[in-house]
């Protein structure tokens, strides 16, 4: 019985062939659509947008049991101290969270900016509660302070 010793060459050949096996097994296969993947961005732009920027955290923050004291923390970073103040008195008076002015959270929200004025800016809060077969909703107006883009006071539109 005769037994076959590989040259060095077939042995480099086997190593780089596995080599580019597993390389290409790691490749993710290209989709066959044309479409772009979703993609969202954002910018240090109007303060509307940190309106934007704060309810949705906020919301998320507290739908997520998990998010320990997030929503806590998101109030202290985008509103004033005086709107948390006065949050807190509102709060304990209807006993409902006064960001969203309900007891429940919203399965959706938009944000639409408004008049400025006297160093101020307004924007309109939309909250979409029920289905989406049957949605209603709440809207608020948000003031912000121009200069440091805080949130400085909420109330519910009539």
């Amino acid at each position: 019985m005769s037994r076959m010793i590989p040259s060095r060459t077939t042995g480099r050949a086997l190593v780089a062939a596995a080599l580019l096996l597993t390389a290409g097994a790691s490749v993710p296969a290209v989709a066959s659509s044309t479409t772009p993947p979703p993609a969202r961005s954002g910018s240090n732009g109007p303060v509307y947008d940190r309106v934007a920027d704060f309810y949705g955290a906020y919301i998320d923050a507290v739908t997520d049991s998990g998010s320990g004291h997030l929503d806590t923390q998101l109030r202290a970073f985008y509103l004033t101290s005086g709107l948390r103040s006065r949050l807190a008195t509102w709060e304990n008076r209807e006993h409902a969270d006064g960001v969203l002015r309900a007891q429940d959270v919203p399965r959706a929200w938009k944000v639409t900016a408004g008049d400025s004025g006297m160093g101020h800016t307004w924007s309109t809060v939309r909250l979409t509660w029920g289905s989406a077969k049957h949605p209603t909703y709440t809207y608020l107006t948000v003031q912000s302070d121009l200069a440091t883009k805080k949130i400085s006071d909420i109330k519910q539109k009539s």
